[in-house]
């Protein structure tokens, strides 16, 4: 069985995901799964580290293991050894374009989809709901510039095949998004925070931790934006009804 958890945003720190990583843990069909946490995107600060440990370790009962990759103290071997160990690999957020750097450059991105193949679950939330994606809606550049920034579109390891946009519902996300879907004429999936989408083989499920959040599939038809909000958060439904236009 093949999942993974796209998460749109929340703190994990205070909880507000919670209900969706309790769903994460249990897809592995494990008492106490191996979990992977990959901070690459933040720049892998400790604070970060601690607060997954906590989580996923004290209150859900995982062991939990990192995958440090920025100061070049862990080999390509080394990456996969640890990716190929766990039940679950959990991506963290931050920016995205860096951290596909950095994991093109260890082979992680070929390790990631062979553990996908293998059956392991695989999860993340904003760039590590980004990077499973085809490509997504990134704010890479204010992690650059101290000035002024725009969105861009930035490539993920295409274990599915539609453009991702994290955080919808905050500041101008949802209006760009259109304009890179227009663009690029891609199936967009965009996810506001506390909310995720699981993939789970061919079907899929919305889960939520906030009954006001929402996830959309957005598209381009007849010229104009179409929005669809999926509604299906009791049952699961086909991947590809949700990835045609």
């Amino acid at each position: 069985m093949r999942n993974i958890f796209a998460i749109g945003g929340g703190e994990i720190r205070d909880l507000e995901t919670f209900g969706i990583d309790e769903k994460i843990v249990e897809s592995s069909r494990k008492e106490n799964p191996i979990v992977l946490f990959i901070p690459t995107a933040s720049g892998e600060p400790q604070g970060y580290i601690d607060t997954f440990n906590y989580i996923y370790g004290e209150k859900l009962r995982c062991k939990t293991d990192v995958l440090l990759l920025l100061e070049g103290k862990t080999s390509s071997q080394k990456a996969r050894e640890k990716i190929m160990n766990s039940d679950i690999v959990y991506v963290g957020g931050g920016d995205t374009r860096k951290m596909m750097e950095v994991w093109k450059s260890y082979d992680v991105d070929k390790f990631l989809r062979e553990a996908y193949e293998k059956g392991k679950t695989l999860c993340g939330l904003s760039a590590g709901s980004i990077c499973w994606f085809k490509s997504g809606h990134s704010n890479s550049e204010s992690f650059e510039t101290a000035g002024k920034w725009k969105y861009i579109r930035v490539e993920g390891i295409n274990l599915i095949n539609a453009m991702h946009c994290p955080h919808y519902n905050e500041d101008t996300r949802k209006v760009d998004f259109d304009v890179k879907i227009s663009e690029y004429g891609d199936i967009g999936i965009a996810i506001e925070n506390n909310c995720a989408i699981e993939f789970k083989d061919d079907s899929y499920i919305v889960h939520k931790t906030d009954v006001k959040s929402k996830a959309y599939k957005v598209y381009q038809y007849n010229g104009e934006i179409t929005r669809e909000e999926l509604t299906n958060t009791t049952e699961y439904r086909s991947v590809r009804e949700l990835l045609r236009k």
